[in-house]
């Protein structure tokens, strides 16, 4: 495991961590305010998709009024921020008219009747802000290789931007395309190593129940630091370690986060999704009809017939109607973007780490520990390929580049 913490391969700058987490807050309205951009405003939103009869429909966007006095029984979409939840709340909200909200939205523009919650929290680009509003929770798991890329994208999209002004002017840029490879790999080596101990830990956290844990040692850990992590620009490196404010060898009795009290039915999802099988077109729609199921019989969820949803699937992952995700960018492939080998060698322990505890007593006999696993495999299976075909780029110092030219002149 990686010694730093919090600062990828170098321990010497935490304030430069520090900056990196406070934009990617920014970055988290600016998708909040994509979404606006792009679906609220369509002025066809009253309209909803429609079962013509014999496997055929019609895509229509959800409602976003009218909605106010339904009683439903709301979902929580949470994933390691990387857009795959993008992926699967179009789905709930072609499923049912329904419309779905960000996190940030419910904490900065008030609470509203939205069924359907997006969330990275307790990602350090997450907020809690839908107070006790959720019922329920499906976890969307990617590629932990394709989530650390697609990571960057959002960042690259909105040219680095120092101010969310800076930043909301480029909203529009969003999953448009995707960046210069020099650009990720500077970031690649400065953040990565970390990011893959917080993609452990967020799977850790829903999966346990909200279950406080340390991110970089996986140990369990006391309330007092937990949310010390929760507020990591707060303190420096040193502050934040296990072994200075728990100590190495004391005995943690367990403790859970109070916030998933909130929640109906726990943290613990009720489905784990895969994104990469979402979109496949073989296997996607069967994802699709997974996505369903945790919406039949709930309250308030009208879920179109069965027979139309693999045409909902179709209609927005094969002829891409509605909301872009990260499946419209345009540019280089995902694969273009390239790793260390120390990199998927770290990846790959990870994964291990989270197939093991996952494949074993008492979570072998939970279906939704083994559709983990059986995705988590997956991942490995070309992770550790990769790394074995020499598919992977050395380290070295990199600066990325400056602003790039198509963002010049935004003030």
């Amino acid at each position: 495991q990686n010694q730093a913490i919090m600062t990828g391969n170098d321990n010497s700058n935490p304030k430069a961590l520090f900056r990196l987490i406070g934009l990617a807050t920014v970055i988290v309205f600016l998708i909040i305010n994509n979404e606006k951009f792009t679906s609220h405003n369509h002025p066809n939103n009253r309209r909803t998709s429609v079962d013509m009869g014999n496997g055929n429909c019609k895509w229509t966007p959800p409602k976003y009024e009218g909605f106010e006095d339904i009683k439903f029984f709301k979902t929580v979409i949470a994933g390691f921020p990387s857009g795959d939840k993008r992926l699967t709340f179009v789905q709930l909200e072609a499923l049912t008219e329904n419309p779905t909200k960000d996190e940030w939205d419910f904490k900065h523009l008030g609470m509203s009747n939205h069924p359907f919650i997006k969330a990275n929290y307790p990602h350090h680009e997450g907020i809690w802000g839908w107070e006790d509003a959720g019922d329920q929770v499906i976890m969307v798991v990617r590629n932990i290789k394709r989530a650390m890329v697609e990571y960057h994208d959002i960042l690259w999209d909105i040219g680095y931007a120092k101010t969310w002004e800076e930043a909301f002017a480029l909203v529009p840029n969003l999953y448009r395309e995707r960046p210069p490879l020099e650009d990720f790999l500077a970031w690649r080596d400065e953040r990565v190593f970390d990011e893959i101990d917080w993609y452990g830990w967020f799977i850790d956290y829903y999966m346990e129940g909200g279950l406080m844990r340390d991110m970089f040692t996986n140990k369990i850990t006391t309330p007092k630091h937990w949310y010390m992590l929760m507020m990591p620009t707060a303190y420096t490196v040193e502050e934040l370690r296990y072994d200075v404010v728990v100590g190495a060898d004391t005995e943690v009795e367990p403790s859970y986060d109070p916030k998933c009290e909130l929640i109906s039915n726990g943290c613990e999802p009720v489905k784990i999704i895969s994104a990469e099988r979402l979109v496949d077109e073989s296997r996607g729609p069967a994802v699709g009809l997974e996505i369903a199921d945790a919406l039949d019989g709930k309250m308030g969820m009208n879920v179109i017939s069965p027979e139309a949803r693999n045409c909902i699937w179709r209609e927005l992952i094969v002829n891409k109607k509605g909301l872009k995700t990260f499946i419209d960018r345009e540019g280089f492939s995902e694969d273009s973007y390239s790793f260390s080998s120390e990199h998927l060698a770290e990846m790959l322990v990870e994964l291990d780490r989270l197939i093991y505890k996952y494949d074993n007593f008492p979570w072998d006999a939970k279906p939704t520990a083994q559709a983990l696993v059986n995705i988590l495999k997956e991942h490995r299976s070309l992770i550790s390929s990769e790394l074995a075909a020499g598919s992977y780029r050395k380290m070295k110092t990199r600066s990325s580049s400056t602003v790039p030219e198509r963002f010049e002149g935004i003030e």
